[in-house]
């Protein structure tokens, strides 16, 4: 919905006489003859038309008053309705992401847990092995002796038969012990294990396969420090990361960083400023709809910007701080508009002025300006003053627009009078 007075230039207060002297001074500035390489200048001069027409008449104007507070009113709801579906929406991905992370976590401690029994009945298996060929070497041993009072050999050749059932023995305890490492859960099976679940979560792709070798190696360092039994295989160490830590591992290995959490929705708000306030760039406050008084600054803002105050907006738990976007609005004068980084003012002329020039002052924002009025000036025609409008925040300013309007005199003149008569009619005397 247009909104009329701004159209017009006028606050919503307005009287008649300043909402018709507004309507003057617009259809003037953007009539069609005096923007001929405007396409739009038609458009723009039937909106201001509308306006009017609809200003004017006081029951057209409250009804048009009582139908625009109904619609600000409906938007204002929306924009709540949507910053309070946004902040739903987020909170329904951050469930479904820390669901993710916990079923990840339990299949990485399920994972854990098969390693750990793994390695305890590989253990145990190698024991049993250690067992059974100290008992073999046990009965070789008695088996040599017998055999040794049957045949009544000599001291020399028993001695030797024992040394060399000794050194058989021997043989069989190291290889034993050799088969029960190759048996048991040492790091090969444990960095099995890991590449598997590696695998099994992130994929068979090379980042994967990188993290999965380093932790390996951090395994294989950490079973190298645990002191080993006598003739029994490595006691199984505690467990390399616990599962929230294991995550994070496989996080900074195969992302690089953590994921940036989401931003809350952003609030918006206008503040109304003088075009004094522009000139001095200083802030303003504006106090937002919870009760929050915020500074704005207004450094190279004029009517329509967007002042973006970061990191002051919603506030919701797991996501990043949302902004707070103000639109700054005009507040308008009987004497100037703002026209981008422009100011616009009109000077009233007499017709000796306009027909043989003059030189002048003209009031601007910041006080009376000189002025030279070219001669044969007609209305409407203006007069650009360069430096004198508003900051453009790049070190440079706009321009006071003076928009000249020649008025005839209070009181009628008889010379002049005559003098128009001879113009139109062709008179001689």
């Amino acid at each position: 919905m247009r909104d009329f007075y701004s159209i017009l230039g006028v606050k919503r207060d307005a009287g008649a006489d300043e909402i018709k002297a507004a309507w003057r001074t617009k259809a003037k500035t953007v009539h069609p003859d005096q923007n001929r390489d405007d396409p739009e200048a038609h458009n723009r001069f039937a909106e201001i038309g509308r306006a009017y027409e609809t200003l004017k008449d006081p029951q057209k104007r409250s009804r048009y008053d009582s139908q625009r507070a109904k619609v600000e009113a409906l938007e204002r709801e929306q924009t709540i309705m949507q910053q309070r579906q946004a902040a739903r929406e987020a909170a329904e991905k951050a469930k479904i992401a820390k669901a993710n992370a916990e079923r990840i976590m339990a299949e990485l401690a399920k994972a854990e847990a098969e390693r750990l029994k793994a390695e305890q009945a590989a253990a145990a298996a190698s024991a049993a092995k250690a067992a059974a060929d100290k008992a073999t070497a046990d009965k070789a041993k008695a088996a040599a002796s017998a055999t040794q009072e049957k045949k009544s050999s000599s001291a020399q050749d028993s001695a030797q038969t024992d040394s060399k059932g000794k050194a058989d023995a021997s043989q069989g305890g190291a290889n034993g012990s050799t088969s029960s490492q190759a048996k048991g859960g040492g790091p090969s099976s444990a960095s099995g294990s890991t590449e598997d679940v590696v695998n099994r979560i992130f994929g068979d792709t090379p980042e994967a396969a990188a993290a999965a070798e380093s932790l390996k190696r951090e395994q294989d360092a950490r079973t190298d420090d645990h002191s080993l039994g006598d003739g029994l295989v490595p006691r199984p160490g505690p467990s390399i990361l616990a599962p929230i830590e294991l995550f994070s591992f496989f996080v900074r290995r195969l992302r690089g960083v953590e994921p940036p959490p989401e931003k809350a929705p952003d609030v918006f708000a206008e503040a109304t400023v003088s075009i004094a306030d522009l000139l001095e760039q200083k802030t303003v406050p504006i106090t937002l709809s919870d009760g929050r008084e915020l500074r704005v600054p207004l450094s190279g803002a004029t009517e329509g910007h967007v002042v973006r105050l970061k990191g002051q907006g919603l506030k919701i738990q797991g996501m990043v701080r949302g902004d707070v976007a103000v639109t700054v609005r005009v507040s308008r004068s009987e004497r100037f508009v703002v026209d981008g980084y422009d100011i616009r003012t009109v000077l009233p002329i007499t017709l000796e002025n306009a027909v043989l020039g003059c030189e002048t002052e003209v009031e601007g924002p910041e006080g009376k300006v000189a002025l030279t009025v070219p001669t044969w000036a007609n209305s409407d025609q203006t007069i650009r003053i360069d430096d004198m409008g508003l900051p453009n925040g790049e070190g440079g300013r706009g321009a006071l627009v003076v928009e000249l309007r020649v008025m005839l005199w209070e009181k009628p003149d008889e010379k002049v009078t005559d003098l128009m008569r001879v113009m139109r009619e062709g008179l001689y005397l």
